[in-house]
């Protein structure tokens, strides 16, 4: 499927899976992976590709990071939670294309 029609198609829905989120990312260069969990879970392991932006520096910092606000953005966290809430502080700055990976990496 093209990567703009499986977009608009789960547009319903932010929620991915590891496989849409792994074909998101194979299929579009300015995909964006964000680790939202503190620097020290960032460092005991990681999905690869991923930049680290916890949680608690993100509304500070996504700007200056984040200089895209068109980029198809993935966040991702432990179980889901405070990738949900990355969301909604990046639409509050007007970043347009956000996802999150369901259920964080416990669903791996």
């Amino acid at each position: 499927m093209n990567i703009l029609k499986f977009l608009n198609f789960n547009r319903q829905s932010q929620n991915l899976s590891l496989n849409e989120v792994k074909e998101i990312i194979r299929n579009n260069e300015n995909a964006i992976l964000i680790d939202v969990r503190s620097r020290q879970e960032f460092l005991e392991g990681h999905l690869n590709g991923s930049i680290n932006i916890p949680l608690y520096e993100l509304e500070q910092s996504c700007e200056s990071k984040l200089q895209d606000k068109n980029s198809i953005i993935i966040t991702y966290c432990q179980c889901g939670m405070r990738s949900k809430k990355a969301i909604t502080i990046l639409k509050k700055h007007g970043y347009k294309n956000l996802y999150h990976l369901k259920d964080g990496l416990d669903a791996i």
